[in-house]
């Protein structure tokens, strides 16, 4: 087993936490290599004598060098790193550097006895689908974990959003925009904009309205093989295309934008002892009396 090391270097936790991952394998001998782009960081942090015995490799060779990328950070961390780890099909564990985390769920307590369980096969690795975003005749096309936001840059006024569904008319959403959301991203921006929650190996994708200007609009669900398809007459700025927050792309009307089901999955690290209704639970406080403190 050998392990690829990646995070987020905005975390000021982050030099700490690879130490300790550091001496943990080299004590283990176990093998491990880590991201160079985690380098800078570490330099004034690690003792040098350690990290002349780091193999340091760019994220292209990350996926190849190991067999289950740690991922350091939060969400955000592993919605970057699924772009490039899914392509190989190599599992992410998610080790919460961040607040929330509903994939990164592994906490720093818990990472060590994670580590143990991973080193000994006890884990599952659960697969999670994927949204491919193609805009017009563009070569911009993109896998994304979550979601897909398409919204108008520059301007708060309203526009219109004419929305197909495997080539039949659904609506014409005039708001601030339209979020498609994987069962993974329905704990997103999707939750946040008033959306269900689902369970990740649901076979849907959630087509969500961004503060439409109709009281009867709603959250529509659809089947995971659709083929959803917007298009943009008019808009009163860039229209702006966001994939999990990154890459995005700045169109103008008017534009076409396809989203439908990637070929690509991101698999997950999960431990056995828990299920994801505890993370539920422990993510959202589902059952605690907010009154004590």
């Amino acid at each position: 087993m050998r392990f690829g090391i990646s995070g987020n270097i905005e975390k000021a936790e982050l030099p700490c936490v690879v130490e300790r991952l550091i001496k943990r394998f080299q004590a283990e001998r176990t093998e491990y290599v880590v991201h160079d782009a985690l380098l800078p960081a570490l330099r004034k942090k690690i003792d040098t004598a350690m990290l002349k015995k780091t193999r340091f490799v760019s994220e292209n060779k990350l996926t190849n060098a190991c067999d289950i990328v740690i991922s350091l950070g939060g969400d955000g961390t592993i919605l970057r790193l699924a772009r490039s780890v899914s392509n190989a099909g190599k599992p992410i564990l998610g080790i919460n550097l961040g607040k929330l985390g509903f994939l990164a769920e592994v906490s720093l307590e818990e990472m060590d006895n994670c580590l143990s369980e991973i080193l000994k096969g006890e884990y599952t690795v659960e697969e999670r689908s994927m949204l491919e975003t193609k805009i017009g005749r563009s070569v911009f096309s993109q896998s994304a974990l979550n979601d897909v936001v398409i919204n108008c840059s520059g301007s708060s006024r309203m526009f219109s959003i004419m929305t197909y569904v495997n080539d039949q008319y659904l609506s014409t959403f005039r708001g601030d925009g339209v979020i498609v959301a994987t069962p993974t991203g329905s704990t997103a921006y999707a939750l946040a904009n008033g959306g269900p929650i689902v369970m990740p190996k649901t076979d849907l994708f959630l087509i969500s309205p961004i503060c439409p200007h109709m009281l009867t609009a709603r959250t529509v669900v659809v089947p995971d093989e659709s083929v959803i398809r917007f298009k943009v007459d008019m808009a009163p700025g860039k229209v702006h295309v966001a994939v999990d927050g990154q890459p995005q792309k700045f169109i103008d009307a008017p534009v076409e934008i396809i989203i439908q089901k990637s070929v690509r999955i991101t698999r997950l690290v999960k431990r056995r002892n828990t299920n994801y209704y505890d993370v539920l639970r422990r993510k959202l406080n589902w059952g605690k009396d907010i009154r004590i403190g």
